[in-house]
């Protein structure tokens, strides 16, 4: 996650920590893509304490906060001459500065009292269930204030190309075109585990989970995630907890996002994607 701070399209570390919605390209149009046909953010992520406290650090690892604002949370210089001044927040201080109600728009909005966030994939997270948002926030609220506050954005000259072509879109402009867009609605007993693909994989994966054609970086596209129907319920388990696939190979992303994200899933929560996964891809594209 992203508070206050803009992210260079060539070296953005997104919710995936390393891969911008700006500058990836889905396999199929937008418009094949499910629109939200229920209130996905009727549901949530598993609660595994009863201190929302917890809950919300929980969710800090699992939504990516650590992997943009690095673990602990005091941000990241990704600077770079062509795209501008860039650091992402350090949510410390934007905790300390900002109110509740203002560090819950940041989050699902993409704005904060002055301006628009630069490249928050608020997107991801504009239909989170209002206990998970409050939890979040909570928690950053608790965090005691460290380390220095960083600039704001500069805009450098290729950033100032991509704003004037519209190629680049800050996140409120991002949440307004894909608020109402979700993975495909595969019934009620797979609404869980929509809930928590489109604040996760979707943003690496896209809505449809039908993957990228452009690499990230220097990794291979992320895949289409029906590839899942290959895998058996203990070894997606093993992927999501360790980073590593069938055959044991290291992935170059996946592996880092798994371990330091996705491990925190429960075991409910590993077993309700995986359901999904293998439903989605028994019915085809």
């Amino acid at each position: 996650m992203r508070l206050l701070a803009a992210i260079p399209l060539l070296l953005v570390f997104s919710a995936c920590d390393d891969e911008s919605s700006n500058a990836q390209t889905e396999l199929v149009p937008k418009e094949s893509v499910a629109e939200q046909s229920a209130p996905i953010n009727s549901h949530r992520f598993e609660m595994v304490s009863t201190d929302r406290n917890e809950h919300g650090e929980r969710l800090s690892a699992v939504l990516g906060c650590i992997g943009c604002h690095k673990l602990d949370l005091a941000g990241e210089d990704w600077s770079d001459p062509d795209w501008g001044v860039m650091w992402t927040a350090n949510l410390t201080h934007s905790a300390a500065a900002f109110s509740e109600h203002e560090l819950t728009a940041m989050i699902a909005e993409g704005k904060r009292p002055d301006r628009a966030l630069m490249d928050m994939p608020s997107y991801l997270f504009s239909a989170l269930h209002p206990d998970d948002l409050a939890a979040l926030v909570g928690y950053l609220k608790t965090l005691p204030v460290k380390g220095v506050q960083h600039p704001d954005p500069t805009i450098g000259p290729k950033l100032a190309e991509e704003i004037a072509s519209g190629t680049f879109k800050d996140s409120v402009r991002q949440v307004a075109e894909m608020k109402n867009k979700a993975p495909p609605d595969l019934g009620p007993e797979h609404a869980v585990a929509r809930y928590i693909l489109r604040a996760t994989c979707a943003e690496c994966h896209g809505m449809n989970l039908q993957g990228r054609i452009e690499p990230m970086l220097d990794a291979p596209p992320p895949p289409n995630l029906r590839i899942v129907a290959a895998y058996s319920a203990e070894a997606f388990s093993t992927l999501m907890k360790t980073g590593k696939p069938v055959g044991d190979r290291e992935l170059k992303v996946m592996g880092g996002v798994s371990r330091g994200r996705y491990s925190r899933f429960t075991d409910g929560e590993v077993k309700a994607v995986y359901d999904y996964l293998a439903e989605l891809a028994r019915r085809g594209p």
